[in-house]
């Protein structure tokens, strides 16, 4: 699009939020803090740098197609991502998982991993000025094909993954302190039963063993922040999760830990959207993980619909911007990796920017005053206000490809980069 026409949509789209008692100028600021964690995995297919051509296994975790131009080497995923951020307006973190380590070559099990594996990493996420985020791999090893890891009955692999996860915090930990922002290290483990167990109460009780010795050294705030994830149900696992929403929310609300809710991890008919005002009364702070689940939990790439919406108005409404820590997760080998990254984040910032356009004093003083009537019906007239006009004005001040000009980008990095790659 040319500058004169954003600039003009956007002087028009002043005007009539303005109208509404909204300063769309604020809007972008509040957007501008949201910083999205993007997910490493979606440019490799959660394959990691362990061993060469690895293989997802052990953990109910399947990623579908194979378009050309995956990322094999940690060179390849950074050029990547620094693609992605050179295309997104804003500023974002990377995610990793704990299979992503510079291994050089070397053959390390989970459970010896250093921070030394990941220094390479965090002198790279200061040369773009980005925070890390963290992720234990508890899938994809012999030690998790039976289906259990932190909860395992047999107690050499129950230890063995404690280990990794102590491992993965002080990793974490020494991001955080290195680049001077907190990095979350996320437990999600795969634990659970395909067929109908009798004695789910051991699982849970060697689970709740298990992250109280994960736990026991406590680590500056500043540096780490610990969350725990939870999860319906999974490949393998459909008829029984260890690690269940009812588990961990009392385990986070006790311990003090952050709670992940990943939209794409509860029954089709449930909302996380309404799940975080609730959870928000209990804990400091909440994680999100943002998928996009078609019938089940399949990861789709994020999309601009009624389920993010209503999550981002959620937050906003809450006024919890502050305490709700966003980031990707879906693995869709089927399109162009790079654009599946585009669209979800620009997506995911397009849902928060349409929820801070929204007078929502004006809203609540309907609600409250019981004229539910006007309250629908401005609802329905936000939906035709002009809010694409300001997210083209937020590209284009910070000089990105506004609207659909980053299609033309990234079929141009396909064919100069992603298309040579074997």
């Amino acid at each position: 699009m040319k500058k004169e026409q954003v600039l003009k949509a956007y002087a028009d789209a002043k005007e009539q939020y303005a109208a509404l008692g909204v300063n769309t100028d604020d809007s972008i600021k509040k957007l501008d803090q949201i910083k999205i964690s993007l997910h490493c995995w979606q440019s490799d297919d959660v394959g990691g740098f362990e061993t060469p051509d690895a293989e997802l296994g052990g953990g109910g975790i399947m990623v579908t197609g194979n378009y050309p131009g995956k990322a094999r080497t940690i060179d390849h995923l950074r050029q990547d991502i620094e693609k992605v951020m050179s295309l997104l307006p804003g500023q974002q973190r990377l995610n990793l998982h704990a299979i992503y380590g510079d291994f050089k070559g070397e053959k390390v099990d989970r459970d010896q991993i250093e921070v030394k594996h990941f220094q390479s990493w965090i002198d790279w996420a200061k040369e773009n000025k980005i925070g890390l985020d963290f992720n234990p791999t508890c899938f994809s090893h012999p030690y998790a094909n039976d289906g259990f890891t932190l909860s395992s009955k047999n107690e050499k692999h129950r230890k063995f993954w404690v280990e990794h996860i102590k491992r993965s915090r002080k990793i974490a930990t020494e991001m955080g302190r290195q680049l001077g922002t907190p990095s979350i290290n996320n437990i999600w483990i795969p634990d659970g039963s395909k067929d109908t167990p009798v004695d789910r109460n051991k699982h849970r009780e060697l689970l709740k063993k298990s992250l109280d010795e994960i736990f026991a050294e406590v680590y500056p705030v500043e540096y780490l922040k610990d969350s725990v994830e939870c999860k319906l149900f999974g490949i393998g696992s459909e008829s029984m999760v260890v690690g269940s929403h009812e588990f961990y929310l009392g385990y986070a609300i006790k311990n003090n830990k952050l709670i992940t809710l990943d939209n794409g991890h509860f029954h089709p008919t449930e909302q996380v959207g309404d799940k975080i005002s609730s959870v928000l009364l209990y804990v400091d702070e909440l994680l999100l993980h943002i998928s996009r689940g078609v019938r089940w939990d399949s990861d789709h790439v994020v999309i601009f619909n009624d389920e993010m919406q209503f999550i981002a108005q959620e937050i906003v409404r809450a006024n919890a911007l502050n305490r709700v820590n966003v980031a990707l997760d879906y693995f869709d080998a089927s399109i162009n990796r790079i654009g599946a990254y585009i669209i979800g984040t620009r997506a995911a910032q397009l849902s928060f920017l349409f929820a801070l356009l929204e007078p929502t004093v004006k809203l609540k003083s309907y609600e409250e005053s019981g004229n539910n009537f006007e309250r629908l019906a401005w609802l329905e007239v936000l939906k035709t206000k002009p809010f694409s006009a300001v997210y083209n004005y937020y590209c284009l001040i910070n000089n990105v490809p506004v609207s659909e000009d980053y299609i033309a980008e990234i079929q141009q990095y396909e064919k100069d980069i992603l298309s040579k790659r074997k």
